[in-house]
């Protein structure tokens, strides 16, 4: 039986072999017929309109607050920048905000316990402008919370709209970004394992609160708050909203330095004993992201308008709430003729223009990531969070070495857009180009990031692109089409 059933198995082996035909040279063919047979075409196509458009205000949605004020050597406008925050709580935390009362060795003549001292950190990022001058700012209290669920633009004025707290703290501070008074060990903090350019601003002035009690600082008032009523501490929520809704960091003097900074933090200082022995205590409430933060940007609107109506030998990138560029794609001419055809492949570059004087050098960096998105899209894009989808929108980074910023293929965008042509929008074929800061995240050091986050860029940039109405060189779209074979 075993014979048998080797036998069969080398014949059935033997007639599969014959079958096989070993010429392969339509191997390719054999798979397809000959309707799904093409070739590759390549075109270009100029881009014919090019213009600057103003962005009177932005989502100010973003990982930094901006602090400071600054001249733009480009147009001579006074560019000034300020920004509210709240203070973060952890559900876990609001059992040992502060050390039990009755451990509390740092008491006023009463035997009330009392704050030793109470300060605001705001920890710089990074910085534009000369680090030896002398700014001043203010900090002031919000009377009530900045809503959450709502949208602040870069123009919301907290002090305008009535956020600001009519004889509540208030505390001025001159700085600069190298304080020259302190030795070079205290200059910098270090904070997740980078070092930072600190100011710190006392709040150690009495303070009287609402109910008319008046504290000796800051810190006392949260400090007795605390054992008064631990509710207001149970989440971030009840502390904005019970016992502190936060502060307005206002720049009032000075002229010369824009800060991006990185958070803020509210510090209070106490001391208590533990089996007779007396420590020093600190909780440290922090202002991050992950609170409402809003900045509101001043600029001179007039000047910003005079680029935009005046200058049309090329187009304009200015941030914060500057000028955007507008580009209308050529889509008609590019589906002419093809619409039969597939789109494989659409490459546009932007060159960069060389600045104007060397001056700009000097404050002004270049945007570094570039967002293309539909001209509909220019508010919602942001105000929905979205990141890139590589059919709609698309992210460019700029190339130092060329001077460009390159789209490799926005195919799918021309197609969107010649499918939706006739649905009534007058800027179906338009997109903007917009200066944005991303955020992204790595699973590990083999990876590539993957983009989690597109806010407008806040930070002082400057770019000029070849094109505009009156320059005939503005840039080409490079098209490969899949062209069927009829």
């Amino acid at each position: 039986m075993m014979r048998k059933w080797l036998m069969a198995g080398i014949a059935i082996l033997t007639i599969a072999i014959s079958s096989c035909d070993e010429n392969t040279n339509t191997m390719g063919y054999s798979l397809t017929s000959d309707a799904d047979r093409f070739s590759l075409v390549p075109d270009s196509f100029k881009i014919e309109s090019m213009q600057s458009i103003k962005a009177d205000s932005v989502l100010a949605r973003s990982s930094y607050c901006y602090l400071g004020s600054i001249k733009d050597p480009e147009t001579g406008a006074y560019i000034t920048s300020d920004f509210t925050t709240q203070f973060n709580l952890l559900e876990n935390e609001s059992s040992y905000i502060f050390a039990a009362k009755k451990d509390i060795s740092s008491l006023d003549a009463g035997g009330e316990p009392v704050a030793t001292s109470c300060y605001l950190t705001v920890f710089i990022n990074n910085f534009t402008g000369d680090s030896l001058t002398a700014m001043k700012l203010v900090v002031e209290e919000l009377d009530k919370p900045i809503e959450e669920n709502k949208l602040y633009y870069s123009n919301f004025d907290p002090e305008a709209s009535g956020y600001i707290r009519n004889g509540g703290l208030k505390q001025a501070k001159v700085y600069s970004m190298v304080d020259l008074t302190l030795s070079d060990s205290m200059r910098y903090v270090r904070q997740a394992n980078n070092y930072y350019t600190y100011i710190n601003i006392p709040l150690n002035k009495p303070y009287k609160a609402k109910d008319g009690v008046t504290y000796n600082n800051y810190g006392t008032y949260l400090m007795r708050t605390y054992y008064q009523h631990p509710e207001y501490f149970k989440t971030a929520f009840s502390f904005i909203k019970n016992a502190c809704p936060g502060f307005y960091i206002k720049t009032v003097d000075g002229q010369g330095v824009m800060a991006e900074v990185l958070n803020v933090q509210l510090n209070v200082e106490y001391k208590f004993k533990t089996d007779g022995t007396e420590y020093n205590g600190s909780k440290i409430f922090y202002g991050t992201e992950e609170v409402m933060q809003t900045t509101h940007i001043s600029n001179d609107k007039g000047k910003i308008d005079s680029l935009v109506n005046k200058v049309k030998d090329c187009t304009y990138l200015k941030t914060p709430a500057g000028i955007f560029t507008e580009v209308t794609l050529p889509i008609d001419e590019i589906k002419k003729g093809h619409a039969n055809d597939s789109i494989l492949s659409a490459k546009v570059i932007f060159q960069r223009m060389a600045d104007q004087n060397n001056r700009t050098d000097d404050l002004l960096n270049d945007a570094t990531e570039l967002l293309m998105i539909e001209r509909d899209s220019l508010y919602s894009f942001f105000e929905k969070s979205n990141v890139t989808n590589k059919r709609t929108s698309f992210l460019a980074t700029f190339n130092s070495s060329m001077n460009t910023y390159t789209y490799n293929n926005i195919s799918s965008l021309i197609n969107h857009m010649y499918a939706n042509r006739d649905k009534g929008s007058k800027n179906w074929n338009k997109v903007v180009l917009v200066p944005v800061k991303t955020s992204s995240v790595s699973t590990s050091a083999y990876t590539s990031a993957t983009v989690t986050g597109i806010n407008n860029e806040m930070g002082i940039t400057s770019t000029r692109l070849l094109g505009g109405v009156n320059n005939p060189r503005n840039p080409i779209i490079s098209i490969i089409y899949n062209k069927s074979k009829e």
